[in-house]
């Protein structure tokens, strides 16, 4: 049996993912920390354990991500527009757009009927509109990342979020704490300026069915509502959303042959 690896090394978080291109093998998510690489080992060799597989067994590792030149593990490194897209077709054949929100950036991506990248749009040099800011926002309201999706169930109550700069906004929910708002109408405004912030900077990359929302954020389930708000149309969400690009990257390994 044929295996391929995916390391995909971001900002906040790793993934590395083994398949044998027919379906996932094995799995693991990890802290990027302030060690990277060798956060990337670790997750790599503990990943390979759990799968009772040896290095030599793996046909190609790819390394995609913010790190991926500096795993020396890798095989061969891939952008990771090109890994979100095909670890997505790979899941979803019909979809046409992607909407990946992870740690320190977000991406807009539009596929054509093949699965392959016609444009796209990345912001990665602003909290606005990525996971950081809505940890952040926890930090201020005292609700765990974990659990906001659960303290908004049932609540559509929101108010607006104005300054689309993280360190303004910050300002701004301890303002609207400060006069009393309520913290799920605080939270589904955060989560609905995150969809407003990704849309807006779409710019030529353009958003239709089937659109499919991946990375860390897209488990909270108060953004993918706001999300499928502010687009006016369904999101579809992997069952697991953080190794999208991780799982792409494996399988280039078994394009490259």
């Amino acid at each position: 049996m044929k295996i391929a690896c995916g390391v995909d090394i971001g900002a906040r978080s790793i993934e590395v993912v083994l398949s044998d291109g027919a379906q996932v093998l094995e799995w693991g998510v990890a802290d990027t920390g302030s060690r990277p690489t060798e956060a990337a080992e670790d997750l790599f060799a503990r990943v390979l354990s759990q799968a009772e597989v040896r290095r030599a067994d793996i046909s190609c590792v790819t390394a995609t991500g913010y790190g991926r030149n500096y795993f020396k593990q890798a095989d061969k490194a891939v952008s990771e527009i090109l890994c979100h897209a095909r670890g997505v077709w790979f899941l979803f054949p019909r979809a046409r757009s992607i909407i990946d929100i992870g740690g320190q950036d977000s991406k807009l991506i539009e596929l054509d009927g093949n699965g392959r990248t016609v444009d796209f749009a990345m912001n990665d040099r602003c909290a606005a509109g990525t996971g950081r800011f809505i940890e952040l926002t926890g930090q201020i309201v005292g609700i765990p990342v974990d659990r906001m999706g659960e303290a908004v169930e049932g609540r559509d109550e929101s108010v607006e979020i104005s300054s689309m700069c993280a360190v303004f906004a910050e300002s701004e929910i301890v303002g609207l704490l400060q006069s009393g708002s309520p913290i799920p109408a605080i939270l589904n405004g955060v989560f609905r300026a995150v969809a407003r912030r990704t849309v807006t900077m779409s710019g030529r990359a353009r958003l239709h069915s089937d659109v499919v929302f991946t990375g860390g954020v897209a488990l909270n389930r108060g953004v993918v509502k706001a999300m499928e708000d502010e687009i006016g149309l369904p999101v579809l969400v992997p069952p697991e959303p953080q190794i999208t690009g991780a799982l792409g990257a494996a399988l280039t390994g078994f394009a490259a042959g």
